[in-house]
C-alpha cells in the first residue's frame, strides 16, 4: 500500500490510477474515488492539498478541469456520467496510511469486508496507526485489532469536539 495514495479496486481503481499523478503534480493528493449510481454514474473525488492547508472552491475547479480532461481522454465510463470534487471534510474517510497515522488517537468507525476473530463486521475505535499491511485500533473493550487494509471496505473519522480542535489549525511544517 501507497503511503500516500489510496487503495482502490474495479473502476475506482482504474480512475485513481488515471488521475493520482496528475493531480500530485498540480500540488494535490487523493484521497477517495467513489462511484454512485448506475444510470449517469457519479465520479466523486475527494482530494487535499499536499501542503495540508485547506481546500479551496478554486482548488475543487481545478481538479474537476484535469479529471474530467483525463477521463475525457481515457474514458474509462462507457456511459454519460457526472463529477463531483470536494474536500474530504474533517470527518473524513481513512484511505491512506498516512491519514491512519496523522489521525491516531481519533474516534474511527470501520467496516470490513471480513470479519475480525470474534466475527465482527462494525467497528468504533480509537486510531493507533498504520503500516503498509495493517491498521491499528483500540476497541471499547480495551482491545486492540489489526486490521489487513484488504480487509477494509470502508473507514471514517467520527466527529468529535477533539477532532474539530486538532484539525483547527492547519499542521506545522516540522
Amino acid at each position: 500500500m501507497n503511503d500516500t495514495r489510496p487503495t482502490h479496486s474495479g473502476l475506482e481503481g482504474r480512475i485513481a490510477e488515471l488521475i493520482a499523478p496528475g493531480l500530485e503534480s498540480i500540488g494535490y493528493e487523493l484521497v477517495r474515488v467513489a462511484i454512485m449510481g448506475k444510470q449517469t454514474p457519479t465520479v466523486q473525488i475527494m482530494a487535499d492539498r499536499a501542503d495540508q492547508t485547506q481546500l479551496s472552491l478554486d482548488d475543487c475547479e481545478r481538479i474537476s478541469h484535469l479529471v474530467s480532461a483525463v477521463l475525457d481522454v481515457d474514458d474509462p465510463i462507457s456511459s454519460a456520467w457526472t463529477l463531483e470534487v470536494s474536500s474530504a471534510g474533517i470527518d473524513r474517510p481513512l484511505t491512506r496510511v498516512k491519514d491512519w497515522n496523522r489521525y491516531a488517537g481519533h474516534l474511527a468507525r470501520i467496516d470490513l469486508d471480513v470479519p475480525t476473530a470474534s466475527g465482527r463486521k462494525r467497528l468504533t475505535g480509537t486510531v493507533l496507526g498504520a503500516d503498509a499491511a495493517h491498521a491499528r485500533v483500540k476497541l471499547d473493550s480495551g482491545e486492540t485489532v489489526e486490521l489487513p487494509h484488504g480487509d477494509i471496505r470502508r473507514a471514517k473519522l467520527v466527529l468529535t469536539e477533539d477532532l474539530i480542535k486538532a484539525t483547527e489549525t492547519p499542521p506545522s511544517a516540522n
